[in-house]
C-alpha cells in the first residue's frame, strides 16, 4: 500500500474514473461519495489551498480507499469532508474487496491529524467511516448530527398499510385526486437535465416565494454546481431527474440521488397552480420516489435529512447521522474544545425547542397566539 494526499483541483478532476470504479466497490457509498458530485462542489465551493483529498492505492496502481477532505477556514487545524451543508450523508471510500485499505487509510489520516482534528459530519450508520473509527488509537468522539427519516422501498400500498386507517384513507384520496388531474410524469434524460434542473430551481423560488427559501439554493453558483453534478449522475444512473406536467405545462421537477441499495429526495421545485388545484405534491413525490425504489430493487426511500410534520405521515424510520472527531495526541485538547462547543450548542438548541413547544402549547390552553419568543402574547 502507498498513500498520497491530493491538493490539486485539476489532479482532482482526474481521478475520476478511477474514483468511479472505487466508488461502484464500497457499498456503503452514497451519490454524495460519488466524483462527480465532489468535484463538481469542489469547483463551486473549494478555496485555494484548502484541497486534502487522501489517497490509497495498492502496489500495481489501483485506488483502493480515498478520504475527501479539505481544510476548515478559520485558524484552527481541522479537516471536514468536501461537500458542506449541502451534502445529506458524507463517507470515505474503501474498497470491499480489499481489508487491507482500512489500516492504510486509518494510518494516513492519523498522520495528517497528529497536530489537526478530523471533524466528520452528516457519517450514516454502516458508513465506511466507521470502520476507520474503530480502528482509531487517538483521541476520538461521537456526537449525534441530523435526523434523516427512512421508509423501505417498497409500492407505495404497502407504504399504506404502515399509516392509521383513516389517514391512509385520505392519502388514497389525495393520490386518486392526483390521478384525475391527469399529472404526466417525464423522466429527463441526460441532454435534458440543465433545463430541468433551471426549472427546478425557478419552481422552488417559486413556491417558497414570502416563505422564506433556502438562501444558497438561489445563489448561482449551487446552479452551477446542480447542473455540473447532475447530469453526469443522471448518466452514471446516480441521480434521477423527472418533470411532472399538467395540461402539457411542466408544475414540478424532482430531483432524487440512488445508490445500489438507497433513493433519496434531494431537491424539488413545484408551481403553486398545485396547490390551488389541491394536489398533494408530497404524496406525488413520495408515490414516485417509492415506484422509482421499487423498481430498481433499492431497500431504502429516504427522505434525507430533516423532521419536518409532512414526512411523519407516512410512519417512517428515524435515523440519526453522527459526527466523528478523530485527532491525534497533540490535538486531543482542540478536540475536546470542540467536542464540548458542539454538545452545548446542541444543548441550547434543544431548550429553546422546548420552550417553543411549551409555548405553544400554553398558547393553545390559553386561547392566546403565541408570540415570537414562544410565550403567550
Amino acid at each position: 500500500m502507498r498513500t498520497e494526499i491530493c491538493r490539486d483541483g485539476a489532479e482532482f478532476g482526474r481521478l475520476g474514473p478511477a474514483w468511479t470504479a472505487l466508488y461502484g466497490r464500497c457499498a456503503a457509498a452514497t451519490p454524495f461519495q460519488s466524483h462527480a458530485w465532489l468535484h463538481s462542489w469542489w469547483l463551486s465551493y473549494g478555496r485555494p489551498g484548502a484541497l486534502r483529498v487522501v489517497l490509497v492505492r495498492r502496489a500495481d496502481g489501483t485506488l483502493v480507499a480515498a478520504a475527501p477532505l479539505m481544510r476548515a477556514a478559520g485558524p484552527l487545524p481541522v479537516l471536514t469532508p468536501l461537500g458542506g451543508s449541502l451534502t445529506d450523508f458524507t463517507d470515505v471510500l474503501l474498497d470491499d474487496d480489499c481489508p487491507e485499505a482500512v489500516p492504510a487509510l486509518a494510518g494516513a489520516l492519523a498522520r495528517m491529524a497528529r497536530g489537526a482534528v478530523l471533524d466528520l459530519r452528516e457519517v450514516r450508520p454502516g458508513a465506511a467511516a466507521e470502520r476507520v473509527y474503530e480502528l482509531w488509537r487517538g483521541p476520538r468522539r461521537r456526537l449525534a448530527d441530523s435526523l434523516c427519516l427512512e421508509l423501505p422501498g417498497v409500492p407505495v400500498e404497502q407504504l399504506l398499510e404502515r399509516m392509521p386507517s383513516k389517514r391512509a384513507q385520505r392519502a388514497r384520496a389525495q393520490l386518486r385526486k392526483l390521478d384525475a388531474l391527469g399529472i404526466d410524469e417525464h423522466v429527463v434524460s441526460g441532454p435534458e437535465v440543465p433545463a430541468a434542473l433551471e426549472r427546478l430551481l425557478e419552481l422552488h423560488q417559486l413556491q417558497w416565494k414570502g416563505r422564506g427559501v433556502t438562501a444558497e439554493h438561489t445563489s448561482e453558483r449551487f446552479a452551477r454546481h446542480l447542473k455540473r453534478a447532475v447530469r453526469s449522475m443522471v448518466e452514471s444512473g446516480d441521480a434521477r431527474v423527472t418533470e411532472f406536467r399538467l395540461d402539457g405545462a411542466v408544475v414540478c421537477v424532482d430531483l432524487t440521488l440512488m445508490s445500489r441499495w438507497l433513493a433519496g429526495g434531494y431537491l424539488y421545485g413545484a408551481d403553486p397552480v398545485l396547490r390551488a388545484r389541491k394536489a398533494d405534491v408530497a404524496a406525488m413525490l413520495l408515490r414516485h420516489g417509492a415506484r422509482g425504489a421499487d423498481a430498481g430493487g433499492l431497500a431504502t426511500l429516504s427522505l434525507l435529512r430533516g423532521t419536518e410534520p409532512y414526512k411523519h405521515h407516512w410512519r417512517p424510520e428515524t435515523v440519526a447521522n453522527q459526527r466523528l472527531m478523530l485527532a491525534g495526541a497533540a490535538a486531543a485538547p482542540l478536540l475536546w474544545a470542540r467536542a464540548g462547543a458542539v454538545a452545548g450548542r446542541r444543548w441550547v438548541a434543544g431548550q429553546a425547542r422546548e420552550r417553543e413547544w411549551l409555548g405553544r402549547v400554553l398558547g393553545r390552553l390559553s386561547g392566546r397566539r403565541p408570540t415570537a419568543n414562544g410565550g403567550g402574547g
